[in-house]
């Protein structure tokens, strides 16, 4: 299955020095975190119910910043009773090992005009390797608005084992989509 996270991507949202920059709150009811994948040859999408976001971020000093989020991948739906429940499985998340992803980046790069990106490492299955997140961000007085998108290989993290380790059923680029509202504290 094609798991598009991201840090994981709300977490790669906003960021800044936490001693002297901004906290943001996410306000869950508005915000999102899913991912987008193949299931032979048919598209499919689908979304993180559970997962939270520590955001420092100082527009004005975006090199300072800081994320961190956390995903309860117990929490991923896609609408397709069959692949929910097998994404718990040891063959795909295995819950029971990892309960949880994890996406932290220690600083924010301006890419011009509202556009940044979020380097850090993104943690699935306990493997860790580095990702970016590329997002824009839209900040109205004490509201900030991210959307952005990171592409994956489910493979990478061994996501899909077994029969399930190739692309023959299961495409093996994930993408993980952030649409993420938070405000200022």
């Amino acid at each position: 299955m094609r798991l598009r996270l991201g840090g994981l991507a709300a977490a790669v949202l906003l960021a800044a020095a936490p001693a002297m920059a901004d906290q943001w709150t996410i306000d869950p009811g508005t915000s999102l975190l899913a991912f987008t994948g193949s299931q032979s040859g048919a598209a499919f999408d689908g979304r993180f119910t559970r997962w939270r976001a520590d955001i420092d971020f100082d527009p004005a000093r975006p090199s300072a910043g800081h994320v961190v989020v956390v995903v309860d991948m117990n929490s991923a739906v896609t609408g397709d009773i069959t692949r929910d429940q097998s994404l718990p499985q040891a063959d795909w998340f295995d819950l029971q090992r990892f309960p949880e992803a994890r996406f932290e980046a220690r600083e924010f790069r301006p890419l011009g005009g509202n556009a940044f990106e979020a380097p850090g490492d993104l943690t699935i299955r306990g493997v860790r390797k580095p990702a970016a997140l590329r997002f824009t961000l839209d900040i109205d007085g004490a509201v900030a608005h991210a959307k952005g998108r990171l592409a994956i290989l489910r493979s990478d993290f061994g996501v899909g084992q077994g029969a399930w380790k190739s692309d023959q059923i299961v495409g093996l680029e994930v993408g993980v989509i952030v649409d993420v509202t938070a405000r200022r504290r």
